[in-house]
């Protein structure tokens, strides 16, 4: 450990304002949650000590009026997560991850979040259940929906207490067979609703917890919900009133790993009648051809709307999410169903990502991606084609909102130059800044909006193409730094105004260079066309934007050395780091660096969501007129010559290692001089700290050794 820190701290020079370790040592402090009220709002905070080699949490309450920050007094260590009880002013449910009594097990407790030490045991729970939603209905009964991994016959699954197989083998007869970072098991995820019934402390009821997707007919995708590997609790909603919940799972009559189409199904609490699906091919209330992945299914504050978003088609997972709202109606013997689907701003070019309902049901609040950042738009339900939403927030990236009691957004967010900011809006203009990490914290200490700024140049097809310019927190005028030219992944992604623990433009402009992140042919956030033109052209249109881009640096800015730039990219980022490599632009870096990219794109099949390749190459690999061989970079071998530093890591089942081990393979035959890095206990990303500090340590010796900044290369690399 003294060994990175004294390599991260070689790396640290006068002009360094944030070092790997201070970036990565920062509290990362979680989005607000208000109460009902709208008067306090909790959030949590980790923190990793490099010193301790241990990380601490705590959480905290946050005045909304004064922004005065106090501790909860509740053992983060222990406690899930916590709900604020509807209905109430303080009163919370939250999930403990301890369970005295059953191995595994969590327990639910309800207190008050003024009274910490007050709180009551509620239910002793027999798996490691989460994503905790709470109603408060008429009869003073709480109904909740939880989700945790279950068998075949619907009874959830608890590792602790689970019968230790004989043998370690897996047998698989269709896809998915692994996904993400995780073979895939028996078990699957599901949704299980439970009641606490109101007598003097509350209980749970007899029946325990019921699995929801239990009532899902399949024929070749078993329910699973929330959605793997990201899907969270909102998957799934309850109505406010109690009566009716709503969750999302992928097709049941489509192969997972070929398809993306994902179906809403709604059904009553009670369990009297099965769940049935709103959307999909089968629903005659759902808007014609709309066969696509939905998400974020809502309901209305007065439990009478359903609101949610839905792709059109059903292998594009970049689709352009339209929003949708529909009526919940309630008929005879408790059925549950849902009227006319109307759509919502359906000219709104954007995707929408989240939804949250104005105090009235009259209107929804979005979010969505645009320009670089994410943003709030406000949506009135008569809003009909004419209707483009206006932009409600700063120009940071929202991580997440609420709607307070009096129709204000109360918004935690990031930039580049800020691990976090809380403010309140009402959408006019003005924002009342409740705080800012970068305030508090003396690792952050100098950051600010200064070393940021935006561009535009004019790419392949004539369009302006966006870009990102990020300078030294410590600049100075008529000095020049090298270029490092960043490419995102995706490709259907962007690099934005946001602060991220893992590719954080600062900290690399503050080992002394430029970064420069352009948003080329493939990026989200600048209309969907420009998201769809990259459908068969990996190689030309985003290549040909990104030379472009390394020009109009060249030519307009005197204080970005592009002599003695490099180049970095993950993912497809990754891909077209190789791509560069085998062409001309790839003569233009001093050096290069890969994370976790394909190598070979006719080998494209070795990964698992092949719904991807099929939209993004233009077919299957039986295509003839597919792509995988056309923009291939291992056909551009015979030019590869810069210097190479390539990552790749073992639980990377997205893009397995040995996309990355051949790479590296080829380039020392070839006498490139390159370095390979493997984290075995990493997946496509890069998240333990100490792993994280290691990443940076060796990518920034790498750069630096090559453009000038620092010196010669460490010894850490292990050799013959």
């Amino acid at each position: 450990m003294a060994r990175y820190l004294s390599i991260a701290a070689a790396l640290a020079t006068s002009a360094i304002a944030i070092t790997p370790e201070l970036f990565l040592g920062a509290p990362r402090r979680g989005v607000l949650t208000p109460n009902p009220t709208g008067e306090i709002a909790y959030f949590s905070v980790s923190q990793y000590s490099f010193e301790e080699q241990e990380s601490t949490s705590s959480i905290k309450i946050i005045d909304l009026k004064t922004g005065d920050i106090r501790d909860s007094g509740l053992n983060a260590s222990e406690i899930n997560e916590i709900v604020w009880l509807p209905g109430t002013e303080t009163g919370i449910l939250y999930i403990n991850e301890t369970n005295e009594d059953v191995p595994g097990g969590v327990t639910l407790w309800i207190g008050d979040a003024l009274k910490p030490n007050e709180s009551t045991l509620v239910a002793s729970l027999d798996a490691p259940y989460n994503g905790l939603k709470v109603a408060n209905t008429s009869s003073g009964d709480l109904h909740f929906l939880v989700n945790a991994l279950a068998y075949p016959n619907g009874t959830a699954y608890n590792e602790e207490t689970a019968e230790i197989p004989r043998h370690q083998g897996r047998l698989y007869s269709d896809i998915y067979v692994r996904h993400w970072d995780t073979w895939l098991t028996k078990q699957r995820y599901a949704v299980f609703a439970g009641a606490l019934l109101a007598n003097s402390s509350y209980s749970l009821s007899h029946g325990g917890l019921r699995n929801l997707n239990q009532g899902v007919n399949f024929t070749v995708t078993r329910p699973e919900t929330p959605v793997q590997p990201f899907g969270g609790n909102g998957d799934y909603d309850i109505s406010p009133d109690g009566s009716t919940y709503v969750f999302l799972s992928k097709a049941p009559q489509l192969n997972k790993a070929n398809y993306t189409a994902g179906y809403l199904y709604i059904g009553p609490f009670d369990g009297s009648v099965a769940p049935v699906a709103i959307n999909g091919p089968n629903s005659t209330a759902a808007a014609a051809g709309h066969l696509g992945n939905s998400g974020v299914p809502t309901f209305s504050p007065d439990s009478s709307k359903l609101a949610y978003i839905q792709q059109d088609e059903d292998y594009y997972e970049s689709d352009r999410w339209k929003l949708y709202v529909t009526p919940v109606v309630h008929g005879y013997g408790g059925t549950v169903s849902t009227g006319d689907f109307k759509p919502l701003a359906p000219n709104f070019d954007r995707w929408i990502e989240f939804i949250a309902w104005d105090p009235s049901s009259e209107s929804v609040f979005v979010s969505a991606e645009d320009f670089a950042r994410t943003r709030i738009f406000h949506i009135p339900l008569d809003s009909d084609e004419g209707y483009i939403p206006k932009n409600l927030t700063s120009g940071t990236t929202v991580s997440a909102f609420s709607v307070l009691p009096d129709s204000s957004l109360l918004v935690s967010a990031t930039g580049v130059h800020t691990s976090r900011d809380y403010y309140i809006t009402k959408g006019d203009g003005q924002v009342d800044l409740l705080f800012s990490a970068t305030k508090v914290d003396k690792e952050l200490a100098g950051l600010g909006p200064h070393t940021f700024e935006e561009f535009f140049f004019t790419g392949a097809q004539g369009n302006q193409i966006h870009s990102i310019l990020v300078k030294p927190t410590n600049f100075v005028e008529n000095k020049t730094y090298p270029l490092a030219y960043i490419i995102h992944g995706g490709p259907q992604g962007s690099n934005g105004n946001v602060w991220s623990t893992r590719w954080n433009f600062q900290v690399w402009a503050d080992q002394g260079y430029v970064v420069v992140a352009p948003n080329p042919t493939g990026s989200t956030g600048f209309g969907q066309k420009l998201i769809d033109d990259i459908q068969g052209n990996w190689g030309s249109y985003p290549y040909e934007d990104i030379v472009l881009g390394w020009e109009y640096v060249q030519e307009t800015y005197p204080y970005i050395d592009t002599d003695n730039g490099i180049e970095a990219g993950a993912s497809f980022g990754g891909y077209m780091t190789n791509w560069i490599q085998g062409h001309e632009l790839g003569r233009k870096f001093k050096a290069l660096v890969t994370h976790d990219g394909i190598y070979d794109t006719q080998a494209a099949y070795v990964t698992e969501e092949l719904w991807f390749m099929r939209h993004d190459y233009n077919g299957t690999i039986l295509d003839p007129d597919s792509t995988y061989a056309k923009w291939n970079p291992l056909d551009h071998i015979a030019n590869w010559s810069t210097p190479h530093f390539v990552i790749h890591n073992t639980l990377d089942y997205r893009l397995p290692e040995s996309d990355g081990l051949a790479l590296f393979n080829i380039l020392q035959t070839k006498g490139v001089p390159s370095r390979f890095l493997n984290f075995p206990d990493e997946n496509h990303w890069v998240l333990k700290p100490e792993n994280s500090l290691f990443w940076h340590t060796e990518i920034f010796n790498w750069i630096n050794h090559y453009s000038g900044v620092g010196g010669a290369l460490d010894d850490e690399a292990i050799g013959e």
